[in-house]
This record gives structure tokens, C-alpha cells and sequence, in this order.
């Protein structure tokens, strides 16, 4: 049931095969394990896309595509997964994610304001890069193994009812 469901939300894997647009990426793309839906396809993108997550870097669906191509793992599920971390997720994610980082590094609490400007960029941003750094590193290992174990866990259950 929960596979029809989703594989009725991706594309084919002939409707990407064929694609134009994607040629440039080459036969690996074409891969049929990167649009397979099993156990480990699955559980091995909601690794990927949820360790990309909690990364504090642009571009993630971009390295989610390109890890889950390297591990051979579901495509769609590793980029979709990304959105997890979006405008109005982000700044508790990356509050929670310094606050981890902080307390891990010993470091005491700053006062802080984000701006998107080149003083900020250069000023407070590199005061706090270490500790949003390391906790968002621990928040996206923690979330890709408990995502990983999960999936696999659920699957298990499913073949176990079935």
C-alpha cells in the first residue's frame, strides 16, 4: 500500500531515463537502483536526505543528489527529504543546532542577530560558525541514523503483516 502511494508521487524511472535535460548527468543517473523502491533504497535516502538536512549549507538538495547517486539510494527520497529544512524550519533547526554545538564545545552563550548582510556575513556569523557547525553535524547524524533505523524497522513490520 505505501509503496503504490509513493511510487505514484515520483516519476518513472523511463520518463527520467529518457529526459533531456539529464543527459549531461550520464548512464549513472540512468542507474535503476536510484529509483528502486526497497528496504535499503529507502532506508539508505532517508539517510542521505536527512543528514543533508541539518547541514548549514546552500545548495542541499544538490548534495543529496549527488551522495544518493554515489550510494545508490532511492534519488527522489534523498532530494525531497531536504525540505525538511526550509524557510520556517530553519531557524529552530539552526538555533537548536548552535545550541547543541555550544554546550558540546564548552562555549559561552553570545547575544546574536541574523542579518543577510556582509557585516553580519563577516562579523557574528564568524563568531558562531564552530558551535552551529558542530551541532548541526551531530543533529544531522543523529537524524540519519534514527531515519535509517526507523525505515528499515517499519519496513520490517510491514513484510512481518503482510
Amino acid at each position: 500500500m505505501a509503496k503504490k502511494f509513493i511510487k505514484s508521487w515520483f516519476p518513472a524511472y523511463e520518463s527520467v531515463r529518457g529526459h533531456r535535460a539529464l543527459e549531461m548527468l550520464g548512464p549513472r543517473l540512468r542507474a535503476p537502483d536510484l529509483w528502486h523502491l526497497n528496504r535499503r533504497s529507502v532506508a539508505g535516502a532517508f539517510a542521505v536526505g536527512l543528514f543533508v538536512t541539518f547541514l548549514p549549507i546552500p545548495m542541499q538538495m544538490l548534495l543529496a543528489a549527488a551522495i544518493a547517486i554515489w550510494a545508490r539510494v532511492n534519488l527522489p527520497i534523498s532530494v525531497l527529504l531536504v525540505w525538511v529544512s526550509n524557510p520556517l524550519t530553519m531557524p529552530p533547526i539552526f538555533y537548536t543546532a548552535y545550541t547543541i554545538g555550544r554546550w558540546i564545545l564548552n562555549e559561552p552563550r553570545r547575544s546574536f542577530r541574523v542579518e543577510m548582510t556582509m557585516e553580519w556575513f563577516t562579523g557574528d556569523l564568524l563568531t558562531i560558525w564552530k558551535p552551529l557547525v558542530t551541532g548541526s553535524l551531530v543533529l544531522a547524524v543523529v537524524a540519519s541514523t534514527v531515519g535509517y533505523l526507523v525505515v528499515r524497522v517499519l519496513w520490517w513490520f510491514s513484510v512481518m503483516e503482510r
